[in-house]
């Protein structure tokens, strides 16, 4: 959905349940991750005896809290504290994630201003209920650039017990291949699954993301006929992936090189993953041993799928 879209959505009145809808959600007998995002209402309250909390959060991975950035959060903020406290006579190992949203229409100063005042109040305010321990991480967001994506994708991170292997995978064919960053993304969503365990630039993130836009315009302009395998719309991608024949597909990959001397190349692993490097151009010489390497991690990564068959 466009962004310019979401001013119609409506407010949320009552819990929803939706499917993420990743890469691995239609595989079903084949996906390592299968779960739902619950949208409750701000106004909920959970301590009014309606609620089985046990029910709600005991087996719930993460919790991200959003807190509107251009309106007054206070209310929020005591909201926040209430929901932390509930959730941890429950679910002490859950991941708590705080979005601090529509950022886009503060200027840098205050954007950090902001996030240290939230910061500081929560954690004054959970130190004097004795929860002092709980962890938080908080993340700027708006809907017009990557944050929220890069956001979502360190949230989904986290929930991927598989996140160490595909790390060490992309360590070792960043190693081999001289690469200076490397990315499994999902391609319809824009959230990266795993990378290598170098820090991840916001710049880096956002022209491999820019990258996914430009390979699908172009594939949908000028895609040849994949025969039953076509996949001519972002709608028809998502209702043909389903069987263990997505890992059969040729390889389809994509080279820019950029006037700073930097390499970008993609990598189809199948119809939904796809592979983002980027590397020197003098790295990128050596194009036998880069695909070759690649073929290796993408044999090592349906491996990992396999196992979860």
């Amino acid at each position: 959905m466009p962004p310019t879209e979401t001013l119609f959505l409506e407010s949320t009145t009552r819990i929803q349940k939706e499917p993420v809808n990743l890469t691995w959600k239609p595989l079903m007998d084949s996906s390592f991750m299968d779960f739902q995002v619950w949208d409750f209402p701000g106004q909920i309250d959970y301590n009014d005896g309606t609620f089985d909390l046990e029910t709600l959060f005991g087996d719930t991975g993460a919790l991200i809290y959003v807190i509107d950035a251009q309106d007054e959060y206070l209310e929020a903020l005591t909201r926040l504290h209430q929901t932390i406290e509930a959730i941890q006579r429950h679910n002490p190992a859950i991941n708590i994630e705080v979005f601090i949203h529509k950022v886009d229409g503060l200027s840098d100063d205050f954007k950090l201003d902001t996030q240290r005042d939230i910061v500081q109040r929560t954690t004054d305010e959970l130190a004097d209920m004795g929860l002092d321990g709980v962890h938080i991480n908080y993340h700027l967001t708006s809907i017009y650039d990557h944050s929220i994506f890069e956001a979502f994708s360190k949230v989904i991170q986290k929930l991927l017990p598989e996140l160490g292997t595909l790390e060490n995978l992309l360590n070792g064919l960043v190693s081999n291949c001289r690469i200076e960053k490397a990315f499994l993304f999902d391609v319809l969503s824009k959230i990266y699954v795993a990378t290598d365990s170098s820090p991840v630039d916001v710049q880096s993130y956002e022209i491999c993301s820019d990258y996914i836009d430009v390979v699908l315009d172009m594939t949908e302009i000028y895609g040849y006929d994949r025969g039953e395998l076509e996949v001519s719309t972002v709608e028809e991608t998502k209702s043909s992936i389903g069987s263990s024949e997505d890992w059969s597909l040729p390889d389809q990959s994509s080279v820019m090189k950029l006037q700073n001397g930097m390499v970008l190349f993609l990598r189809e692993i199948n119809k939904f993953l796809a592979l983002i490097c980027i590397m020197r151009k003098e790295s990128f010489e050596k194009r036998g041993l880069i695909d070759y390497n690649v073929q290796v991690f993408q044999q090592a990564l349906e491996k990992v799928f396999e196992l979860h068959r």
